[in-house]
């Protein structure tokens, strides 16, 4: 792995009435790429060295702590949504409010662009975080020079709903105390990344530290979810969509089902997808060359 790549400290932006704390890998002339997270966690969740070999390539890579999580403005003055209630007013069809949306999330990430003075970027989003990025493309369209969607969804009606056992994960909450918060972490990952990582699996308690040590926001997680649900589909839109597209996908998503990932592809005119076998909602060490390689590859 190459180390020679320059990095800098955590930093803080203004960003659409809030702040973000942001850091970034590589020679600050390159390629901006900027990776934006999923539900419920932070930007360590893109690896240190994951990111190192992506700067390594030629870009600078650019992570962020969204809105409500890790080290970002937090939003408790805007209340507690009822993310069950709000589930089931989706399910019979009925609109769902929420604190923001993911427009907002979306605009988050421009408000980032400009306090960095970058005109456009490559834009990677994992799981919650593709969403956004498919937001920025359909409402941003501009501020793109490319668009990687990975493990995510378009939100269309019909698309199979994730597993029950992954589905129980992501609305129970997440417990405070730190042996708790220990053990879950260690839970969550066993399901939504599968078997047989065994490198990821030796790893999982120092994340867990990591991200307890950045500080735990579960009623940020509720708006999180609140917002995608909100949201809806925007599925319709994407066939509108002309920014040069990829899509990754495990075959293996417990939480959105490989199909999902099929359907964004095939709305978006023109889109490349790359299909990994065995994996599941996660971004696993193993996978990483597939991945690493196929970013740059696409923003070339």
């Amino acid at each position: 792995m190459p180390h020679n790549v320059p990095r800098t400290a955590p930093a803080v932006a203004q960003s659409n009435g809030i702040e973000l704390t942001y850091d970034t890998f590589g020679d600050v002339d390159a390629p901006p790429i900027v990776l934006i997270m999923g539900l419920a966690a932070q930007m360590i969740a893109w690896d240190d060295d994951f990111c190192i070999e992506l700067a390594a390539r030629g870009h600078r890579v650019i992570r962020f702590d969204n809105r409500d999580i890790g080290l970002s403005t937090r939003l408790d003055h805007l209340g507690l949504p009822n993310v069950v209630a709000l589930l089931q007013e989706q399910m019979q069809g009925k609109p769902v409010s929420a604190p923001y949306t993911l427009s907002d999330m979306a605009a988050d990430v421009i408000g980032l662009l400009d306090a960095l003075d970058i005109e456009s970027a490559h834009v990677v989003g994992a799981s919650m975080g593709g969403t956004i990025a498919q937001t920025l493309a359909i409402e941003h369209p501009q501020r793109l020079r490319t668009m990687t969607s990975i493990m995510s969804t378009s939100g269309a009606p019909g698309l199979p709903p994730p597993q029950p056992e992954a589905l129980q994960l992501l609305l129970t909450p997440t417990p405070t105390e730190q042996a708790a918060y220990y053990q879950r972490y260690v839970q969550t990952w066993k399901v939504l990344r599968g078997p047989g990582f065994p490198l990821d699996e030796s790893r999982d308690l120092e994340r867990a530290a990591q991200t307890y040590t950045r500080g735990l926001n579960p009623a940020g997680v509720a708006r999180h979810l609140a917002a995608i649900l909100a949201s809806g589909s925007h599925g319709e839109a994407l066939r509108a969509v002309r920014l040069p597209t990829l899509v990754i996908h495990g075959d293996a998503d417990p939480v959105v089902p490989v199909e999902c990932g099929i359907d964004v592809a095939q709305r978006v005119p023109g889109a490349k997808r790359l299909i990994i076998e065995n994996m599941g909602h996660a971004l696993p060490i193993p996978m990483w060359p597939r991945i690493v390689d196929a970013i740059p590859e696409h923003a070339h």
